[in-house]
């Protein structure tokens, strides 16, 4: 399967159901094409697609680019990439220390024993460790290509031990090809790196929606099946998205709007689809009561006046 997603609210533009066989570029290029026209139809301005290194794919980069669409591709670590990046110069590498994933708004917690790293040095397991992070740019046209991109690499240096014995250190090389040049080395690596993102949306197609079952015989009907499937997903994030954020309370409403947009869809249904209610029909009125109350019903009830007002 392929998912083509919008990395803002995390909507899926375009999903293709391929067959078992079939490799994870396979038709990638003409996928990003629609969700090029189709977001640009919906009024973005700019356009910046990501991807792993097999959708680095070079004969539609200069396109791209004459497009004026901006991408960031992870790229194979090819041998004369390796090789060019090991001639850098020392002067050309730059520490690459990567920010903390959450903040901590009280006091840290004291860390846990890892027991897992006493066993493995215990049992002289050969271990890797993590010792450093250096990146380094340079300019890099691919053979497919006309125009010269920017190539940003990213060298790790690991420990490789075994037991309390330091067997040697070992460099490994990513690179990363784009054609922004507004950002810096470690913003490149840092975009790339926030695509993983996906992972998540997949997940939560596959246990939240349950658009991967394939419950019927055809890869045409399964395919529709996921479609409609993962509209329950989108209509998630298209709710989020039209509750009002203004007013007094505007900083609080906007930070529950991005928690609803970043939620699973398990708590979305519980918090704002599962409540029960009673329906109370009285003379021409329509009255519906809620019997229980969550910390997302005020979100809820904002969200259908913003519906209403819409509809007006």
């Amino acid at each position: 399967m392929l998912v083509i997603s919008l990395a803002n609210t995390n909507e899926p533009l375009y999903l293709v159901n391929r067959g078992a066989n079939c490799s994870s570029q396979e038709g990638a290029a003409a996928r990003f094409d629609q969700a090029i026209a189709l977001v640009r139809r919906a009024g973005f301005r700019s356009v910046l697609l990501r991807g792993d290194t097999d959708f680095s794919q070079t004969t539609h980069l200069d396109r791209w680019d004459a497009q004026e669409v901006q991408f960031v591709f992870g790229y194979d670590a090819c041998q004369n990439l390796v090789e060019k990046a090991e001639s850098l110069p020392d002067a050309a590498w730059k520490r690459f220390e990567r920010e903390s994933r959450h903040e901590v708004k009280t006091e840290p917690r004291t860390p846990r024993t890892n027991v897992k790293a006493a066993i493995v040095e215990q049992k002289e397991y050969l271990n890797l460790y993590l010792v450093k992070e250096d990146v380094a740019e340079f300019d890099y046209k691919p053979s497919a290509c006309e125009t010269t991109f920017r190539m940003v690499a990213l060298r790790k240096t690991i420990s490789v031990e075994r037991g309390q014995k330091l067997l040697y250190p070992e460099a490994r090389y990513f690179f990363y090809i784009t054609n922004r040049r507004d950002l810096t080395v470690a913003q490149v690596v840092a975009h790339a790196n926030d695509r993983c993102n996906q992972e998540n949306l997949n997940a939560q197609l596959k246990s939240g929606v349950r658009a991967l079952r394939a419950p019927v015989d055809t890869l045409v009907s399964n395919w529709a099946y996921m479609v409609m499937t993962a509209l329950a997903w989108s209509m998630k994030a298209w709710f989020a998205l039209l509750l009002p954020t203004s007013g007094r309370w505007g900083e609080r409403y906007r930070d529950e709007q991005r928690s609803l947009l970043r939620m699973e869809f398990r708590t979305f249904l519980n918090a704002m689809i599962r409540i029960p209610a009673q329906i109370v029909r009285s003379g021409r009125r329509i009255i519906f009561r809620l019997m229980a109350y969550n910390r997302w019903l005020p979100a809820l009830l904002r969200g259908v006046e913003g519906l209403r007002a819409l509809r007006c």
